[in-house]
C-alpha cells in the first residue's frame, strides 16, 4: 500500500493526540475515550505527578540498577573477562569442559556471563513497557526526544551498555517536564556522558597532571555542548569558545575501577587535571572555581537566545513537519524564553500551537515510535520480549540507545521512507499480524486505531483481506498508521 500524503482537510483530532503527540491508539481503550476533548487529554497527562519517571515500586522494575550499580558491574565483569582470557592463554590449561575459573565453556567461548547485556535488557524492557502502558503516550515522546537530543551509544563500549537505561532514567526522565537547565547539568555530570565524550581523557595542559604526564585536552564534549546540546551550528560560537569551554570541563570524570579518586563508577571532579585560572567563553570571562566554573558556564549557555531557538526547532520538527513554520518556531523560543526553560510550560504551548491541530499528518513515524505503535495496537503477542522488539528496531536502523553519531538519530521523514525501510515494516507488519495472541476483525481494528480518518483505499484493502492476519498487516501498513 502506497504511503501518499493525506488530504490536506485538517486531521481527526483525537487521531492528532495519539499518533502526532502520541505513541498510538490502542483497541477499545483510546481513540474513543479521547475524542470529545483531545487537547485536555493530552494536557491531563502533563500535569500527572512523576509522569515520566520508571517507579522502582513497580515489582517489574525491581531488578534495574542506579548507573553506579551498573558500572561497577561492567567494570568487575571486565575484570572476570580478562582473566578468563589470561588463563586461556596460559602454558597450562584448564579441561574446557571445567568452568569454575569462569574461562571458557565446551564450546571454548567465555563462559562469564554477559552482565552488560542482561542490564541492558532489563533497562529495554522497563523502556518499552513504559512506553506501551502510557495513555496517551506524550510524555514519553517527549523522553525519547530528549534522551535522543542528548544520546550516547552503547557501542562507545560496555560500560555504556550498563548504564545507558539509567542515565536516561537519572538524567532525562526527572527533567523532561523541569527546566532545560537542569536537564543540561544533569547530563554533563553523568559518567555515560563523561565517558561516551571521552571527558575522561581530558586533561589541562597547565594542571598538574598535564605538566606531568604530558597530556593535553579533549574537546569532544564542549564542542558537542555547544553544537548540538544548547547553542546549535551556525550560532555565533567559535573554535577558541570551544577550546576554553574543554578546559573549563577539564577534572570532570568518572572514578575508575580503582576508586581513587571515589566510588567507582560515579562521578568526581578531579582538581589535579582541572586547566587552572579563568576563562573566556562567549564573550564573558568565568574567574577560576574548580568545578563550579563550568557549571556557572552551562547556566548561562541554557539561557543563551540561540538555545532557545534551538530547543524550539528541533521540538517543531520532531512533533510537527520536517520544516516547521517560523511562526511555531518563534514561539516556542519565545516561551522557553520567558519560562526560563521551563519544559512543561514549553510542552503545553506545544499542545496549544493551531500548526498542531491543522497540519496533516505527513511525518513518517520513526522506527521506534512505529514499532511501540505496532505492539499498543495488536497487545498481547507470543513474540520473545524484549529480544523481539529490540531486533526490529535493529533492523529499521534504530537500536535502542546506539545511534549512529552525538547527533543522534534523525527526526526527517526521508530518513527512514526508503524503500528498504518500507519493505522491512512490512515484513515486521506481517510478524506481528501471525504472532498476535488475539487477532480481531480487522475492520473493528481499523475503526477504533484510525476511525474515520482511514481512506477509501485503505478500507477496502483491509475488507478484501482473506484471512484476519492479512488484514491486520495491512492495517499497520496503512499511511494512516504509519504516519504522524
Amino acid at each position: 500500500m502506497a504511503l501518499s500524503a493525506s488530504s490536506p482537510a485538517p486531521p481527526d483530532p483525537a487521531l492528532v493526540a495519539l499518533n502526532r503527540f502520541g505513541l498510538g491508539a490502542r483497541p477499545d481503550d483510546d481513540l474513543g475515550k479521547i475524542a470529545a476533548d483531545p487537547r485536555g487529554y493530552l494536557e491531563a497527562e502533563l500535569k500527572q505527578p512523576d509522569i515520566a519517571l520508571i517507579s522502582a515500586d513497580d515489582s517489574r522494575n525491581a531488578g534495574l540498577l542506579d548507573s553506579t550499580a551498573a558500572i561497577q558491574a561492567s567494570m568487575a565483569a571486565a575484570t572476570e573477562r580478562k582473566a578468563a582470557r589470561d588463563a586461556k592463554a596460559a602454558p597450562v590449561m584448564q579441561p574446557a569442559t571445567d568452568t569454575a575459573d569462569g574461562a571458557t565453556d565446551a564450546r571454548g567461548k567465555p563462559a562469564v556471563p554477559p552482565v552488560e547485556a542482561d542490564i541492558y535488557r532489563d533497562e529495554a524492557q522497563a523502556r518499552f513497557d513504559r512506553a506501551l502502558g502510557a495513555a496517551p503516550g506524550f510524555v514519553e515522546r517527549l523522553v525519547g526526544f530528549w534522551s535522543n537530543h542528548f544520546c550516547i551509544s552503547v557501542a562507545k563500549g560496555q560500560i555504556v551498555r550498563a548504564c545507558a537505561g539509567a542515565f536516561e532514567r537519572e538524567a532525562i526522565r526527572p527533567f523532561v517536564l523541569g527546566r532545560f537547565a537542569d536537564m543540561l547539568l544533569a547530563v554533563e555530570h553523568h559518567p555515560a556522558m563523561l565517558f561516551y565524550l571521552d571527558n575522561q581523557q581530558s586533561i589541562g595542559p597547565d594542571s598538574r597532571a598535564g605538566k606531568r604526564r604530558g597530556r593535553g585536552l579533549n574537546e569532544n564534549l564542549a564542542r558537542e555542548i555547544l553544537e548540538l546540546h544548547t547553542l546549535g551550528v551556525g550560532s555565533g560560537y567559535a573554535q577558541a569558545d570551544v577550546t576554553s569551554f574543554a578546559g573549563m570541563l577539564t577534572g570532570w570524570t568518572l572514578a575508575g575501577r580503582k576508586g581513587r579518586l571515589g566510588e567507582p563508577g560515579t562521578f568526581v571532579f578531579n582538581a589535579n587535571a582541572h586547566q587552572p585560572g579563568e576563562a573566556v567563553l562567549l564573550g564573558k570571562t568565568y574567574p577560576a572555581g574548580g568545578m563550579g566554573q563550568a557549571e556557572a558556564a552551562l547556566n548561562d549557555i541554557a539561557r543563551q537566545p540561540a538555545t532557545a531557538r534551538h530547543i524550539a526547532t528541533k521540538l517543531a520538527r520532531h512533533v510537527l513537519a520536517d520544516d516547521p513554520s517560523p511562526q511555531s518556531v518563534a514561539h516556542l523560543a519565545e516561551v522557553f524564553t520567558k519560562t526560563d526553560g521551563d519544559l512543561g510550560a514549553l510542552a503545553l504551548a506545544l499542545v496549544d500551537l493551531p500548526d498542531a491541530w491543522s497540519m496533516p499528518l505527513t511525518k513518517l513515524r520513526s522506527p521506534f515510535d512505529y514499532v511501540v505503535a505496532v505492539r499498543r495496537a495488536i497487545g498481547a503477542s507470543a513474540g520473545n520480549e524484549p529480544q523481539r522488539t529490540l531486533r526490529w528496531l535493529r533492523a529499521l536502523g534504530e537500536p535502542l540507545w546506539q545511534p549512529p553519531g552525538p547527533n543522534g538519530f534523525s527526526d526527517r521523514t526521508d530518513n527512514w521512507a526508503s524503500a528498504e525501510g518500507l519493505k522491512t515494516r512490512l515484513d515486521i507488519a506481517w510478524q506481528a499480524a501471525r504472532q498476535a495472541d488475539d487477532v480481531r476483525d480487522p475492520e473493528y481494528m481499523l475503526s477504533t486505531v484510525i476511525g474515520a480518518s482511514a481512506s477509501a483505499e485503505t478500507r477496502e484493502a483491509i475488507a478484501r483481506a482473506e484471512s484476519k492476519q492479512q488484514g491486520l498487516a495491512l492495517l499497520l501498513m496503512a499511511p494512516e498508521f504509519q504516519r504522524r
